[in-house]
C-alpha cells in the first residue's frame, strides 16, 4: 500500500476499457477488416445521430416560437349569440351556434363558433355575450397556450424527432452488424476448414 510520501502511483487496470472504445481507437493489430467496418459504421452513425439531435433542438425552437408568434397574433373580442349555445351535455361533442361579433378594423362579423374553439357558448342563452379570440383574419381561434404548455409542446416535438432518428439509427446498426456478423461467421469456418484437420490429426 502507498504512504504517505511515497512515489507509489497507482494504476487504473486497462481490463475496464469499454468495448466501444475499443472499436473506435483502432489501435489493435489484431483487429479483422470487418471490426474495422463496424467501428467506422459505428462512428458514422454516432455524427448522424449528433447532427439529429441538433435538428430536433432546431424543430423544437422554430415550434415553440411558431406558437408564440400564433398566440401574440390573437386579439380580444366579444360574441353575441344569435341562436342558443349547443347543451352542456354536448361536450366534449363538437358543437357549433351562430354568432356575431366585432373584428378590430373590419366592422360587424358574423359566423359560426365552435366548441373547439369557444367553449364557453355550450349552455349560453340567445344574446348571451362571450369572450372569444380572434386570429389576423378576424375569425374565431382557440386561446393561445401558456408558456408552459408551449415549452412542454416544443420539447415534446424535438424529443420525438431524436427518438425518431434515434431508433433508425439503431434499427439500421442491428441490421449492418448481422450482415458483418455473418461475414466473422463465414471467415470462421473457412479458417476452420483450413485449419480444423491439422489439429484434428494432432489429436
Amino acid at each position: 500500500m502507498p504512504y504517505p510520501g511515497s512515489d507509489t502511483v497507482r494504476r487504473v487496470p486497462t481490463g475496464r476499457i469499454s468495448r466501444l472504445r475499443r472499436m473506435l481507437a483502432g489501435s489493435n493489430t489484431l483487429r479483422r477488416p470487418v471490426d474495422r467496418i463496424e467501428g467506422a459504421i459505428l462512428m458514422a452513425l454516432l455524427a448522424v445521430f449528433g447532427v439529429a439531435v441538433a435538428v430536433a433542438s432546431i424543430v423544437g425552437s422554430h415550434t415553440y416560437q411558431s406558437q408564440h408568434t400564433a398566440a401574440a397574433s390573437l386579439r380580444p373580442a366579444t360574441a353575441v349569440l344569435i341562436k342558443p349555445g349547443p347543451p352542456a351535455g354536448s361536450l366534449p361533442r363538437l358543437g357549433q351556434v351562430q354568432a356575431s361579433w366585432r373584428a378590430p378594423g373590419s366592422g360587424e362579423r358574423s359566423g359560426l363558433l365552435t366548441t373547439a374553439t369557444v367553449p364557453g357558448i355550450a349552455g349560453a342563452a340567445a344574446g348571451s355575450r362571450i369572450p372569444i379570440w380572434l386570429n389576423r383574419l378576424g375569425q374565431p381561434a382557440a386561446p393561445g397556450s401558456g408558456q408552459a404548455v408551449m415549452m412542454i409542446y416544443a420539447l415534446v416535438t424535438g424529443g420525438a424527432v431524436a427518438a425518431i432518428a434515434g431508433v433508425a439509427l439503431l434499427a439500421a446498426y442491428a441490421v449492418g452488424r448481422h450482415a458483418l456478423d455473418r461475414r466473422r461467421l463465414a471467415a470462421w469456418e473457412i479458417a476452420w476448414a483450413r485449419t480444423g484437420p491439422s489439429w484434428t490429426a494432432r489429436r
